[in-house]
């Protein structure tokens, strides 16, 4: 791969969307039985219901808010061992609540669910920080309905946060996993490299990311992932910031980096079309770049403003996906 520098970046003024301190997990609780059941039987307790993937959301005057269970009527019938703690938020007791994806749930409008990912941009960021969370809880339970050692059925434990094979003589333990990628803006200074999937609309670009392989380092894989998709050899990385990404269940670590070549070469077919593009460009609305929750636009924006006499977001003609 060659020889690289490594160098971690000052930190950032704000964390990315989905993260930051938007609610005391309460770890403590979770293997406290005697707190949890005086935080679900709490009238205040709020229920983060996820349906098929999808979160409940209301439409406001003001845009899209989320959309609890509440009260004690809303956990008549509840399994206490079917929710998952999320912690406190706004100084509730909250928990994340997988919905039969067989039975339609029926929600009055003006409240409906719906994807996460088409949304987040419109929901108040706490708010969109606890769903997902909720989001990737339940996508992980879902999935690991059976134990990965002898085939036998898990239970939930510590508040659902642990998910424990039936069988005693097996008796394993299975925890929350993510996956870790990388995101990077590679750069020679003057022009950022973006690239599109075929699958996206005309006009889309994005940063280029791809997910740690085992036995390796974060910046080796922005080394690797940048010369397998796009043939640039890399010889700076600097760390920039992480994104939870529950989309099923990615932690994004945003890098920008410094491209030693420039010369383009499609190798592993993962990309449609790679190209340099100019400030020039973005500003012009050349090309579609990510929505401006995303780490990715994030990376853009800072590499961007960097060199130009006015901010990304200050471009009238700079064109995101959606607009």
């Amino acid at each position: 791969m060659g020889r690289y520098t490594f160098v971690m970046a000052s930190p950032r003024s704000h964390p990315n969307f989905l993260a930051g301190p938007y609610l005391n997990r309460a770890a403590e609780w979770r293997k406290d039985e005697t707190r949890l059941r005086a935080a679900f039987e709490d009238p205040n307790a709020l229920i983060v219901p996820v349906w098929r993937t999808r979160n409940l959301v209301t439409q406001t005057e003001g845009g899209l808010s989320a959309h609890f269970f509440a009260g004690p009527e809303a956990l008549v019938g509840i399994d206490p061992s079917e929710l998952i703690f999320l912690g406190e938020f706004r100084n509730r007791a909250c928990f994340a609540l997988e919905l039969d994806a067989q039975i339609d749930p029926r929600v009055a409008p003006p409240a409906s669910f719906r994807d996460l990912r088409a949304i987040a941009g419109e929901v108040p960021a706490e708010e969109a920080g606890l769903l997902a969370y909720a989001r990737a809880m339940v996508t992980w339970r879902e999935r690991h309905r059976f134990c990965g050692r002898c085939g036998a059925r898990t239970r939930p434990v510590q508040g659902g946060h642990v998910l424990r094979c039936s069988d005693p003589s097996c008796d394993n333990q299975q925890f929350p996993r993510i996956d870790p990628a990388i995101i990077v803006l590679i750069h020679d200074g003057e022009r950022a490299l973006l690239g599109r999937q075929a699958s996206w609309p005309a006009g889309r670009f994005s940063t280029i990311a791809g997910f740690v392989e085992p036995g390796e380092s974060l910046e080796d894989a922005v080394v690797r992932e940048a010369r397998e998709e796009t043939g640039v050899v890399i010889d700076q990385v600097e760390y920039h910031s992480s994104q939870p990404w529950p989309f099923p269940s990615s932690l994004m670590v945003g890098f920008l980096a410094h491209a030693a070549t420039t010369d383009i070469d499609l190798g592993d077919a993962e990309l449609e079309e790679a190209r340099w593009v100019t400030r020039e460009q973005l500003a012009a609305g050349e090309i579609g770049f990510p929505f401006e929750f995303s780490i990715s636009f994030r990376l853009i924006e800072e590499w961007y403003d960097a060199g130009a006499a006015r901010p990304l977001r200050a471009e009238p003609n700079a064109r995101r996906w959606g607009r």
